[in-house]
């Protein structure tokens, strides 16, 4: 009862009960506003951070044509033109070209691949690495992610945020499960002697992905050498070398 009649006198001026705080009622009226308004920007926010939910069985996505207005995911195809082929994906027992700089390639089946996942929340990655090849630290913005090792061996893990930067690192065998939280830096390095393959399912039907090295050394327009060189503590020239590798 007494959560009630505090409730009635800070929000209502004309309460039998306002007397109890007869000097600091307007401060108090006005502190409860800011505390609803600060509670409903919270609940926006929580609600607005994760992919569109269904209103309906499934929302196929129209990739093409792209619509004329840019909308937050993708339009859905007309329930009664959706075919089988709108769920479906053949390719990921092939294995990725690595023939690159890092050894590695991941081959995505995002929204873009598979229609069907529109609004589901899910997506999936084949990932291929060479013999102490790597899949250079990088992260989701949009999601977390489950990795299942098929093949080989790989030394995986992901780094927490400031201001503890805590290394969190396992060695994974085939069959071994390991799980990188929600836009945190993460990689894996095959420290076999042999082709890993890993797959990994995501938490969002496009979760996107900033590889950090490509960010911070080859972003277009290029960061000033003046910021990196501070940043890193290093000569500006040592910028260069590594921007000149991007």
């Amino acid at each position: 009862m007494s959560v009630f009649l505090s409730l009635e006198c800070t929000l209502n001026p004309n309460s039998s009960f306002s007397f109890l705080f007869p000097s600091g009622f307007m401060k108090i009226r006005m502190a409860a506003h800011i505390l609803v308004l600060a509670l409903l920007a919270v609940t926006c926010s929580l609600t607005h951070a994760y992919d569109p939910s269904p209103l309906q069985d499934f929302c196929v996505a129209i990739l093409e044509p792209k619509p004329p207005v840019f909308v937050n995911g993708f339009l859905c195809k007309d329930p009664k033109m959706v075919q089988a082929d709108d769920f479906f994906f053949s390719g990921l027992d092939r294995p990725g070209n690595t023939s690159n700089k890092v050894r590695s390639k991941v081959t995505l089946v995002t929204v873009n691949q598979l229609p069907g996942l529109n609004t589901l929340g899910i997506s999936l990655v084949r990932i291929d690495i060479e013999p102490y090849g790597v899949n250079s630290p990088h992260e989701h913005p949009r999601a977390s992610e489950i990795l299942t090792v098929i093949e080989g061996t790989l030394y995986a893990g992901f780094v927490t945020s400031n201001p503890d930067n805590r290394l969190i690192t396992k060695i994974l065998n085939k069959g071994d499960v390991f799980v990188f939280p929600k836009g945190l830096i993460h990689f894996q390095f095959n420290i076999g002697k042999t082709h890993a393959v890993a797959i990994a399912s995501l938490s969002s039907q496009f979760p996107g992905v900033m590889t950090i090295s490509n960010a911070v050394f080859g972003s277009k327009p290029p960061i000033s050498d003046d910021v990196l060189a501070k940043a890193f503590h290093v000569d500006s020239k040592v910028i260069d070398l590594l921007k000149a590798q991007f």
